[in-house]
């Protein structure tokens, strides 16, 4: 019987090639995209939850006791110090680790050379986080002071191999470390991403351990013991920064599920606010309706050439055939066609998954050598076979064989018909997709188009490292004096990220309840020429002809306006355990985020450490034969060390990252299920013209025009576009209207978006029946009314 069923599919599959080429392909296409986007949401959802211990593991973050600009703030940067109070302190800690800040670091072997990223970690890392060794024991890899942990791919370009245990590796042509173990390289779904692990206990040995409490520095990590609950051992654990600091630090921690980090990590008010799920839910919303849309095309296309299946359906009824049987029967065809539209979906996911890639900044992939990959795509296929056939199986079996054979089983020019409920439903998806896509780069051009107060052209900076900060004088002086630089400058951290922030400052006549935070960074002079910014008022900071300079400072507009003065400049700033001069003001820029608002800013004087170069190139000469003599020049003073440059314009553009993916992928798949959708709106216009090819016949006879016809034809299809505007506008404005109050600097939404979305819409629509339509009217009606 099964075989009987498929057989009977096949036939209708090559008796109606075009529908089934309309069916196979939007299917298809859908399928594809789908599978693209679950890839991508699955990748997302998998981060660092392939951790054996991963059900109790937490990071500690740190809250504010009090509020401070009006809120509770939460951050993961915690005190150096915490981490053995807590081991030693509280018996429900099994086990915890300290983590820096990834460095990038000089590794060297013999003559040859690289530069690394990884961080510092205690002992306990490598049990508590599931990170396969190839070599090495990870209970004591870490051990020692002299310890260094590589990933395999980092061990082969040092030594050709990964049978390396006990070599010598030089760091920095200082410190000699011995390679204790080499680590897998790391699967494309960790936060966590390291070449190296350096042990703690060098730290602690070289004397760099910070024992403020109030210095918030590092990131540090728990395990639990088994059995006891994340909100018991905060409970127990939440004070320990304030007891320990002598109430100093007016800030408590919580533990918080590593497992959600990736997804969960922004905060309002101290509590959990969503984060990176917001996207990942957008992209699996956009996946549900491109499925959906092109299962509404074969539901359609199926239930609108019923009348060639009526009497068949008849026939079978008559015969015996119950009604079950018949709706297995339409079920194993969608089925089959949806099996054929999955192996071409596969095909394009092969084929469209490096550009995919590219685009999403992942290594995504389909393991087909393992079976639940195929166990996932059948079932998968089986999903959309039975969605896709479900309307039109019930639909189709319900005829009454009376009826089907007299041929009166339809109802005439009917106002709703479920047909058109499906059209409208899926040109409502298709206009919401577009509307939001309109908003959402509209938002994103809104933060570009926004005024950062500095000059970002030509502009490059360069970590301080090896032997810079002992030359910087020299190099100065020759990138100046050679015409390559016209101003450099020293800072804390570079113009487009905040490394310092802090709300212990103080003022004369600050309110002493007052928590105001500060964003921190220092500067040796000439940042306003360097940089670009707009002096507001004073002048910049000038070591040679100001000696005192060591100890003044910079500020931003919104400094001077927190701290109320009339004349700002002159006045003293307090911040532990160095007093600051103001000698200037400028204009405010955007050192964060361009969708936020300004905070106050304060560049400290030379007194200050710095760990950044910056650099303003020529402007009356090509970048890269600037670069190239800028090499030269930093070769000769820091030989060890690769010159390596970020453009200042491209780092302020990462800024937009986020949205501008969400956006990218927004359009295309718009513009997917907008061809989805016009696949099956050609194909009900080609039914329709082919199911009327009589009547049209017959006007033409009666001397109709070309344009009465092709009207006569459109009007229906036109009259559920309009429909799905009117509901697809509002569901649309109430869903960009929650998006945009994520951000503080945004856009208003204008009418202007549903009209472009909906013209959009209502032409392609027209095009895409109109020809059709006028195929038919300016058909021959002799042979029409032959063919009938």
């Amino acid at each position: 019987m099964l075989k009987n069923y498929f057989k009977i599919a096949y036939r209708n599959l090559i008796r109606n090639k075009v529908f089934s080429i309309i069916n196979i392909s939007g299917l298809a296409i859908g399928m594809a995209s789908a599978i693209l986007i679950l890839l991508w949401i699955q990748n997302e959802v998998s981060y660092d939850r392939f951790h054996v211990r991963g059900d109790r593991l937490y990071e500690a973050w740190s809250v504010d006791r009090e509020k401070v600009d009006g809120i509770l703030r939460s951050y993961t940067p915690t005190p150096e110090i915490m981490a053995p109070s807590l081991q030693k302190d509280y018996p429900e800690v099994e086990a915890v680790t300290r983590m820096s800040w990834p460095q990038q670091l000089l590794f060297g072997v013999g003559d040859k050379s690289l530069k690394a990223s990884g961080m510092s970690v205690d002992t306990a890392f490598l049990t508590m986080f599931s990170y396969p060794l190839l070599r090495g024991d990870p209970r004591t890899a870490l051990r020692d002071a002299g310890s260094l942990v590589i990933t395999e791919k980092m061990a082969i370009k040092l030594f050709g191999n990964t049978d390396v245990i006990g070599k010598t590796v030089k760091l920095e042509a200082m410190d000699n470390l011995t390679v204790t173990a080499v680590a897998k390289d790391l699967p494309n779904n960790t936060q966590f991403n390291f070449e190296y692990l350096m042990s703690y206990e060098r730290n602690t040995q070289k004397g760099w351990i910070d024992t403020d409490w109030t210095d918030f520095s590092i990131r540090t990590f728990v395990l639990l013991k088994p059995n006891v609950s994340r909100a018991a051992a905060t409970e127990k654990v939440k004070d320990v920064i304030f007891k320990y600091s002598g109430g100093r630090a007016k800030t408590n921690i919580f533990l918080y599920p590593v497992s959600q980090l990736r997804l969960y990590s922004d905060f309002v008010d101290g509590k959990p606010a969503g984060g990176r799920i917001e996207t990942v839910r957008i992209l699996g919303i956009i996946a549900a309706f491109i499925l959906l849309i092109a299962c509404i095309n074969f539901m359609n296309l199926t239930t609108a050439r019923s009348e060639k299946r009526a009497k068949e359906v008849g026939i079978r009824k008559v015969a015996g055939a119950v009604k079950r049987s018949l709706v297995f029967q339409f079920l194993s065809e969608s089925v089959l066609i949806a099996t054929i539209a999955g192996l071409l979906a596969l095909l394009i996911v092969y084929f469209s998954l490096p550009a995919f890639n590219q685009l999403t900044e992942k290594t995504l992939f389909i393991d087909y050598h393992q079976w639940y990959s195929w166990i996932a795509f059948i079932g998968f296929i089986l999903f959309t076979g039975i969605l896709a056939g479900s309307y039109p199986s019930f639909f189709l079996s319900a005829f009454k064989p009376v009826a089907v054979l007299k041929g009166s089983f339809k109802k005439v020019n009917a106002l709703v018909t479920p047909r058109k409920l499906l059209v409208i439903l899926q040109f409502s998806f298709a206009i919401i997709l577009i509307v939001c896509t309109i908003i959402v780069e509209k938002q994103i051009n809104y933060g570009i188009q926004r005024k950062t107060g500095y000059d970002r052209n030509n502009m490059i900076y360069i970590n301080l490292e090896g032997d810079l900060k002992k030359n910087y004088g020299l190099i100065k002086n020759d990138l100046i004096s050679s015409g390559i630089a016209l101003s450099v400058s020293q800072s804390h951290a570079p113009l487009t990220q905040v490394w310092s922030s802090g709300h212990g400052l103080s003022w004369k006549g600050k309110d002493p309840n007052a928590e105001i935070t500060f964003l921190r960074s220092s500067t040796d002079g000439d940042l306003i020429k360097t940089a670009g910014f707009t002096l507001v008022e004073g002048r910049d900071i000038d070591l040679k002809t100001y000696p005192s300079d060591s100890v003044s400072c910079l500020i931003n507009e919104a400094a001077a306006k927190v701290m109320g003065f009339k004349n700002v400049i002159g006045q003293t700033i307090h911040d532990d355990p160095t007093t600051w001069h103001v000698v200037g003001v400028i204009k405010d820029f955007i050192l964060e985020s361009p969708y936020e608002p300004i905070k106050p800013i304060i560049f400290k004087g030379p007194r200050s450490g710095r760990n950044v170069l910056n650099i303003k190139l020529s402007n009356t000469q090509a970048t890269a034969p600037l670069l190239a003599r800028a090499e030269k020049i930093f070769k000769q003073y820091n030989p060890a060390y690769p010159f390596e440059y970020h453009f200042m314009d491209e780092e302020y553009a990462k800024k937009f990252s986020s949205e501008q993916l969400t956006a990218k992928l927004a359009a295309i798949f718009s513009g997917l299920t907008i061809f989805i959708s016009c696949l099956g709106l050609f194909g009900l216009a080609t039914y329709m013209a082919e199911a009327r090819i009589k009547e049209i016949g017959i006007r033409k006879v009666l001397g109709a025009s070309i344009t009465s016809i092709t009207a006569l034809l459109s009007i229906d299809f036109i009259k559920l576009i309009i429909v799905s505007i009117l509901i697809a506008t509002p569901v649309a404005y109430w869903a960009m209207f929650k998006w945009l109050q994520g951000y503080q600097y945004r856009i208003a939404i204008s009418w202007k978006v549903f009209m472009t979305a909906g013209s959009l819409a209502l032409l392609i629509a027209l095009l895409t029946v109109s020809y059709q339509a006028v195929r038919a009217a300016i058909a021959n009606p002799v042979n029409s009314l032959k063919e009938m």
